[in-house]
């Protein structure tokens, strides 16, 4: 199976946190699946490392690509589709970095490792 990993749950799964379910780390962990991490999350967590909004992150930030190729996990591009697909979902939902997960979620038939139910919405498959 494939998935693509939430920022969130990327982060908890490279700190070891217990605020990642079960489910997710057992997913996560058998090495028959595939798990994605998306260019957005790249983004997501440099920019909030930048701001300030995620201090204890700065090591992971400046490491992501050798954390990602360490834990197995394959790179997903933001392709010009995945860009014009997030910008046009409907709904309220404002956050870019989600916006962007749904539509490559979408686009390639990802489940989605998140605890965000707001994912739900937009009829994503979500692992939690």
């Amino acid at each position: 199976m494939q998935a693509l990993l939430d920022t969130h749950a990327l982060l908890w799964w490279l700190d070891g946190d217990k605020r990642l379910s079960k489910t997710a780390r057992d997913f996560i962990g058998e090495e028959a699946n595939v798990i994605f991490v998306s260019a957005a999350s790249a983004w997501e967590i440099t920019t909030k490392v930048r701001i300030g909004k995620l201090p204890g992150a700065q090591e992971v930030a400046a490491e992501l690509a050798a954390s990602v190729t360490a834990q197995g996990f394959s790179e997903l591009p933001i392709s010009l589709a995945d860009g014009a697909r997030a910008g046009s979902l409907p709904g309220p939902h404002r956050d870019p970095f989600d916006r962007m997960l749904i539509a490559q979620a979408q686009a390639y038939a990802l489940a989605l490792i998140s605890n965000e139910k707001v994912f739900d919405d937009y009829g994503v498959k979500r692992l939690w």
